[in-house]
């Protein structure tokens, strides 16, 4: 069984974690997985990043649908700038023989 931690990035990888959020057995069949979603939303809000497998995990509980991130901005479509067109001419001062 694995513990599902929110630990500080500096913090070694087996060392003090902030708090445990949930827990998972892949050994049962099926698999079993709990999180308390409410901490997990929360710490998600606060900027955590969660691991690629952990990720994979929310994703298959449905707890990453619910999560919208804040810091997401829309962005408007821009208008290309108009560009003046550059035209070479021929010079006007030709020398006639």
């Amino acid at each position: 069984m694995y513990r599902v931690v929110v630990a500080d990035h500096r913090s070694p990888r087996d060392g003090d974690f902030i708090e445990i959020i949930g827990n998972y057995n892949p050994l049962t069949e099926p698999a079993t997985f709990f999180v308390d979603e409410e901490k997990v939303l929360k710490w998600l809000k606060y900027g955590a990043k969660p691991t690629d497998t952990v990720l994979r995990l929310l994703s298959k509980g449905g707890v990453m649908d619910k999560f919208k991130p804040a810091a997401v901005k829309k962005v408007r479509a821009t208008k290309p700038r108009k560009t003046k067109p550059t035209v070479k001419t021929k010079s006007t001062t030709e020398e006639s023989s």
